[in-house]
């Protein structure tokens, strides 16, 4: 009895499940059942469910889509087909259509939505303009550099044309005082040098922007006179900005050579204290012939500033006669130095390996250095002031041309003079010495080789025997000279 009571209670469980089961799939469509076999009615449920939806897409806020979607989004309503139901007379907005498209999405399958979303609000955020550095903007403060050169380069181009002109007008101011004076006693004034036969231009030579020439020639008892006008270089805006810190002067230099028979033996200078240690210290004939210091000229009438120089006092009391002290006093200020020498060769001359082998030449000279007044600061009525140094170089001229030594001081000059040649042969000795051996040896090995390159055998052997010959003979000399020179001791 239990047995069949356990049989009948899942048999009843099965016939109340069959008819639930077979209810709830009566709704589903065979597959040859028609569409209009349904109710309208059949699907109020679903019609209520978008009622519903639209009516929340209506009252909720548009979602903000990003632009980038938006031509995909057209393309999507391009090709999409949508059919008006019985209460709706055409489209709506395309906004509205969006928000209804978006409002049916499933959030699960669209799952980046969200974070376009968040993207497009961010891009609300204010920016932010950070300040440009003043290095990196484009004003004329990035430029200083650029404008300080361009400034400089302008200051140098207009310094050089300033001072160029300067030195031009002062050099023409002083060869219009002094060409009345030059062309009196000068048959040649002014040649440049250009052509064969010497052409008074009655002009000055420019040599460059600060430095003129002038020449003249065509007078008793000298050869010729040669002006240099050295200006300062006004046309360097470098040297102009030295000077503030060390002014100098403009120089006048003038050199006269004589001719060998209207000049006595003598050397002599007079100038400022500085002037004169340094030319004794560079010049050849003041360092071998004026080896005393520089003696003052209180004794002449001259100033304290100046200092005199002389090989011998006799020359010291011809030169200085009334007329050449009264120049030098009335004028020391623009006196540098005065320098006469009849051993003139200029600076001393130091070879690389030693002194010179020769004596250098010399001629006989007269040197004038003036400066010029104003101490940089010249003007043309400054340049005026030198004529009457050029009185004193052309009364110079005639006096040395006239001053003779007596018997005594001649003797001293000549002197003097073989004592600078002996003592520079001295010092000459080993080196002519060695010029010699040097010379002998480069003989022999010459002809050393002028043998060894003789192809006749016999020719080659002749020569060999005549070089022993002559080694010989010379060995034999010495001898000879040795025995002479034990005998005369005996």
């Amino acid at each position: 009895m239990r047995s069949l009571y356990l049989l009948l209670v899942p048999t009843l469980l099965l016939l109340l499940a069959f008819p639930v089961s077979r209810g709830r799939y009566n709704d589903d469509f065979d597959d040859g059942e028609d569409m209009a076999d349904f109710d309208d009615n059949d699907f109020a449920e679903f019609e209520d469910m978008n009622d519903d939806q639209a009516a929340e897409a209506e009252t909720a806020p548009p979602p903000r889509v990003p632009q980038s979607s938006q031509p995909d989004e057209e393309e999507d309503e391009d090709e999409a087909t949508v059919e008006l139901e019985d209460g709706q007379d055409g489209f709506e907005d395309s906004e509205t259509q969006d928000q209804d498209i978006y409002s049916k999405y499933d959030q699960e399958e669209f799952e980046g939505i969200g974070d376009m979303e968040k993207t497009s609000h961010s891009m609300k955020d204010p920016l932010i303009i950070h300040t440009v550095p003043a290095h990196l903007q484009n004003s004329w403060e990035s430029y200083y550099m650029e404008i300080l050169m361009v400034t400089g380069l302008l200051a140098y181009i207009m310094n050089y044309i300033i001072g160029k002109n300067k030195n031009s007008r002062l050099a023409q101011a002083w060869f219009n005082s002094h060409r009345e004076l030059l062309e009196s006693n000068f048959a040649l004034v002014g040649d440049d040098g250009t052509s064969k036969e010497a052409v008074s231009t009655g002009k000055l030579n420019q040599e460059n922007e600060h430095i003129y020439n002038l020449w003249c020639s065509g007078r008793v008892c000298c050869e010729g006179m040669l002006i240099q006008l050295k200006f300062l270089k006004r046309q360097d805006l470098l040297n102009v900005l030295a000077r503030m810190m060390r002014p100098t002067c403009d120089q006048v230099q003038i050199k006269v050579t004589l001719n060998d028979e209207d000049m006595d033996t003598f050397v002599f200078a007079v100038g400022t204290k500085k002037a004169m240690a340094r030319l004794q210290k560079e010049m050849q004939d003041l360092s071998e012939f004026c080896g005393d210091k520089p003696k003052s000229g209180a004794k002449y009438g001259l100033p304290d500033s100046l200092t005199i120089l002389s090989e011998m006092g006799e020359v010291t009391d011809g030169v200085m006669d009334n007329k050449m002290v009264h120049y030098i006093t009335n004028h020391a200020d623009k006196i540098e130095s005065i320098h006469f020498s009849d051993q003139f060769s200029g600076p001393k001359v130091m070879q690389e390996e030693g002194q010179p082998l020769k004596l250098p030449e010399t001629k006989k000279t007269l040197l004038f250095t003036f400066t010029v007044p104003g101490m940089g600061n010249t003007s043309p009525k400054d340049m005026d002031s030198l004529l009457p140094l050029m009185n004193m170089v052309i009364y110079s001229i005639d006096k040395v041309k006239k001053l003779r030594l007596n018997r005594e001081g001649k003797q001293k000059a000549d002197r003097n003079r073989a004592r600078v040649e002996e003592n520079f042969l001295k010092q000459t000795h080993a080196q002519r010495q060695e010029a010699a051996q040097t010379r002998r040896e480069e003989k022999k090995r010459a002809e050393k080789e002028r043998i060894m390159n003789e192809e006749d055998p016999e020719r080659q052997r002749r020569l060999e025997e005549a070089a022993q010959r002559r080694e010989q003979k010379k060995i034999e000399k010495k001898q000879m000279k040795m025995k002479q020179i034990k005998v005369k001791a005996m």
